[in-house]
């Protein structure tokens, strides 16, 4: 469930959640835990950016794409056996490079107009 909260208020966009949805886990919380976005100054648009930031780390809107449709069994273990090759294959990139047996990828510059993002700026 996700919360806004505001002083003592408190907005709840999807309080209709099932409990069947709620029982749910996606990664390692469950859809049921209650997402806090505190508004500061009454500045919806900024907690509501910083709710949607959190909903995609989450994975709150993969899984409700997922969810839009019938997913047949068959296709769930084809869907999920690609997922486990990709971690797997994720995970080995990321420990041959700290360990140095291939190079890293080059840092992306960014196209002319645009700005360096937050973490790469010092």
């Amino acid at each position: 469930m996700v919360a806004l909260t505001q002083g003592a208020r408190v907005w709840r966009p999807w309080a209709g959640v099932t409990a069947s949805c709620a029982a749910r886990t996606v990664g390692q919380s469950q859809i049921g835990d209650i997402l806090l976005v505190t508004v500061r100054d009454n500045n919806i648009d900024q907690a509501l950016k910083f709710l949607k930031k959190k909903m995609q780390r989450e994975g709150i809107f993969r899984e409700m794409k997922l969810r839009s449709a019938y997913e047949k069994p068959s296709e769930r273990k084809v869907r999920e056996k690609a997922e486990a090759i990709r971690r797997a294959r994720k995970l080995a990139r990321k420990t041959a490079i700290r360990e140095g047996l291939i190079a890293a990828p080059k840092p992306k510059t960014p196209a002319p107009g645009q700005r360096k993002p937050a973490f790469a700026q010092q």
